[in-house]
């Protein structure tokens, strides 16, 4: 709904009584909106409707207006839980930060949110560096695995959010759904103790094939510091892509 004239002279007045500092904040603010931009949305996806594609798509440019950093996991779950509700899909965040299964509950389907953002993110494979703590528990591969399966009956759905792109010229988001029936498969995975390591515990693979013996994904058991799953090289091709977000960057190089 467009402002009425009313509040577009309360909204001019309230700008001459800031700083001039803040002015500027606005004036970047507002002109971001006018940058280039391709905002593109799947026709079958059943949660990225047009409103949730440019609501989103705004917040992304907001945030990229006063950063050149790709939108961090707290925000991506902040700001993806607005542009439903906005878009009257509801979607509820859970109360914990902290909760080990899902991260929203979106019309009704506990969900999980992810983000990848590195610097050598690769576009047709998937990494996802922390997929959940795996505690301090008896390091054994078979029960890593089990705990893993057990973790996912806490949610039905994955997203993830992918910064593929900070360039100043072409800022590049996509939002991909990895099926849930796909990350199952680990179930039969082969496992692998890399005995070479140097780590304490030792970590390991699992690794999910094709009938062809072609690589999926794979799991890593990562027996660092902060002893986690990751999940690597999973094939692009395999996921759904609900939506694409790039945009030119009002931040000054």
């Amino acid at each position: 709904m467009s402002l009425t004239a009313q509040e577009k002279v309360a909204l001019l007045e309230a700008v001459e009584r800031l700083t001039p500092d803040q002015q500027q904040w606005v004036k970047r603010a507002v002109l971001a909106f006018g940058v280039p931009r391709k905002f593109w949305r799947n026709r079958k996806s059943d949660v990225v409707t047009d409103k949730v594609l440019a609501a989103f798509g705004d917040r992304l440019i907001t945030h990229h207006a006063g950063s050149r950093q790709a939108l961090s996991k707290d925000r991506f779950e902040f700001a993806f839980e607005a542009a439903l509700n906005d878009s009257q899909i509801p979607a509820q965040l859970v109360n914990s930060r902290t909760n080990r299964g899902h991260d929203i509950t979106i019309n009704g389907v506990p969900t999980s949110l992810k983000t990848e953002a590195a610097t050598g993110i690769r576009k047709d494979y998937i990494h996802v560096s922390k997929w959940m703590e795996l505690g301090k528990g008896e390091w054994k591969l078979p029960l890593l695995l089990a705990a893993f399966l057990d973790h996912m009956k806490s949610y039905e759905r994955i997203f993830t959010l992918r910064c593929l792109s900070t360039d100043q010229t072409a800022v590049e988001y996509e939002l991909l759904e990895i099926p849930k029936a796909l990350l199952l498969e680990a179930e039969t995975s082969e496992l692998e103790v890399r005995e070479d390591s140097r780590q304490n515990p030792k970590p390991g693979y699992g690794y999910v094939r094709d009938h062809s013996g072609n690589l999926k994904f794979a799991l890593y058991f990562d027996g660092g510091t902060e002893r986690k799953l990751q999940i690597k090289n999973l094939q692009k091709e395999l996921c759904v892509t609900h939506a694409t977000w790039t945009f030119g960057s009002a931040v000054a190089g």
